[in-house]
């Protein structure tokens, strides 16, 4: 098993082959991952639809979403969220900040296309129709209430999640082995879902299918618009994950591990 110095050692090296990727590479595996990710969120809303208590809902979805995140890291993705980590090769003086931030936007752009793309095959291919209608009305509530968060709590939410996306990212460079690298992220994933925090690849296929369910459905959602999911979702929930990712796990274990690389 890698210790944390040898997964700093490691990662500033895969960080920095991510921006040194074509364009297209990089926006194709966000398409995937996008995918990837929404996939997961769509299993997590089927087991939890009309589950009774809550919580046995919430823990069901937190059992299958990490499937998501399995698959970029398994199968091949680039995930925004997961390369906020990439902070690590900039504050080591490996990669430049604007190649950073040109693989934030293009993986940015990406992700949610991937994450719309799978909600418009779920929205008009009769996947909501399952239990009886009941799936939409869950996809439409869950996005309104997902437009709805005040900006400072969807801000802490983005935070919280993904210190712990990162932290499951990180763990899975502990093993080469593929089973260990599912266990290792598996458990973070989980509790993030559980906690109820916001994750804004993952929302950009929850709005979207809510969007488009409100649509067919004619069910008159108020305040579920596409301005209001950049506006009141996006914003504060993609500079959350920022920080929560490139500042806090990033930065941290910069400081923890590769801080004396400068001094040597």
């Amino acid at each position: 098993m890698n210790t944390p110095q040898e997964i700093a050692e490691l990662y500033m090296m895969v960080g920095d082959g991510k921006t040194s990727r074509m364009v297209w590479v990089q926006f194709v595996l966000g398409c995937f991952a996008g995918a990837f990710i929404a996939l997961g969120g769509l299993a997590s809303q089927i087991l939890s639809c009309g589950m009774v208590p809550v919580a046995l809902g919430r823990f069901l979805s937190a059992i299958i979403f990490p499937i998501g995140l399995m698959m970029v890291i398994i199968a091949g993705g680039e995930l925004f969220t997961g390369n906020c980590l990439i902070s690590i090769c900039v504050f080591s003086k490996n990669t430049y900040v604007s190649a950073m931030l040109r693989n934030w936007i293009i993986v940015y752009l990406g992700n949610m296309a991937g994450g719309i793309f799978i909600s418009l095959l779920v929205a008009y291919g009769g996947v909501l129709d399952m239990y009886n209608g009941e799936l939409a009305n869950l996809a439409v509530s869950m996005a309104v209430q997902k437009c709805t968060i005040p900006f400072i709590p969807a801000l802490f939410k983005g935070i919280m999640c993904n210190f712990l996306v990162c932290i499951a990212v990180w763990v899975s460079f502990s093993t080469e082995e593929v089973v260990g690298k599912i266990l290792s992220l598996y458990l973070p994933i989980a509790l993030f879902i559980a906690c109820g925090f916001e994750h804004c690849v993952a929302n950009m296929y929850f709005i979207p299918t809510g969007i488009f369910a409100n649509s067919i459905y004619e069910m008159n959602a108020s305040g579920l618009t596409w301005l209001n999911m950049f506006w009141k979702n996006l914003l504060p929930v993609t500079l959350g994950n920022i920080f929560g990712g490139a500042v806090l796990v990033g930065g941290g274990y910069w400081l923890i591990f590769l801080s004396h690389h400068d001094e040597d």
